[in-house]
């Protein structure tokens, strides 16, 4: 028996057609892509979502950007950024930064590999639904290349009064934002769920 399809647009409710890989399955009231049979997008966006998770250490664990003005030379990393921000009298600020381009990112990247692998390697991660809720609640969140636009912006700003030296946290950060694109792109809930029921 065919499952149903829903349309999030316009709530039209139809049987699921026979599809083949690369095919994407249009609501015929209002075009909606109701869903896009990816059969190897699950093994790519847990490839992409390990990536990023390299990346996201990388990213972190190393200055973004070096400043050097008048024989000065500094240096800082994100959560670095975010301690000047909160000494500075900017604890929201700092606050911000710190859940939208570190502590969504890492549970997003950390869901998808949760509930990627055990899925991959033929068996259930338990707690999977919540944590598939979390993912979706913390993707709006993550906001990684809000942070480079804003980043490149003040890099702009600051070449004019001191030379600004990129750092490889900057090029993390550049795939980083690259990788978790690909992740969200490949994975399809609709294959995940129909694979995971699959197993025990």
């Amino acid at each position: 028996m065919k499952s149903l399809l829903v349309c999030d647009e316009c709530d039209l409710l139809l049987r699921e057609p026979s599809v083949k890989s690369g095919d994407m399955v249009i609501c015929p009231r209002c075009g909606d892509v109701l869903h896009r049979y990816q059969p190897e997008g699950l093994k790519r966006c847990l490839a992409f979502s390990m990536t990023a998770a390299i990346l996201f250490i990388i990213s972190n664990a190393f200055p973004i950007v070096g400043l050097s003005s008048k024989g000065l030379v500094s240096s800082t990393s994100l959560l670095g950024m975010v301690n000047m921000l909160s000494h500075d009298d900017m604890p929201l600020v700092a606050l911000l930064v710190l859940l939208t381009t570190f502590l969504m990112p890492a549970l997003v990247i950390g869901a998808f590999i949760y509930l990627l692998l055990p899925v991959s390697l033929g068996f259930r991660p338990p707690k999977m639904a919540f944590i598939f809720r979390v993912m979706h609640l913390s993707q709006p969140w993550a906001m990684v290349e809000v942070f480079m636009l804003g980043l490149l912006v003040t890099i702009s700003k600051l070449h004019a009064m001191a030379t600004v030296v990129p750092e490889i946290a900057l090029w993390s950060f550049v795939l980083l934002m690259i990788s978790l694109t690909a992740a969200a792109a490949n994975f399809d809930s609709r294959t995940f769920w129909d694979q995971a029921e699959l197993l025990e």
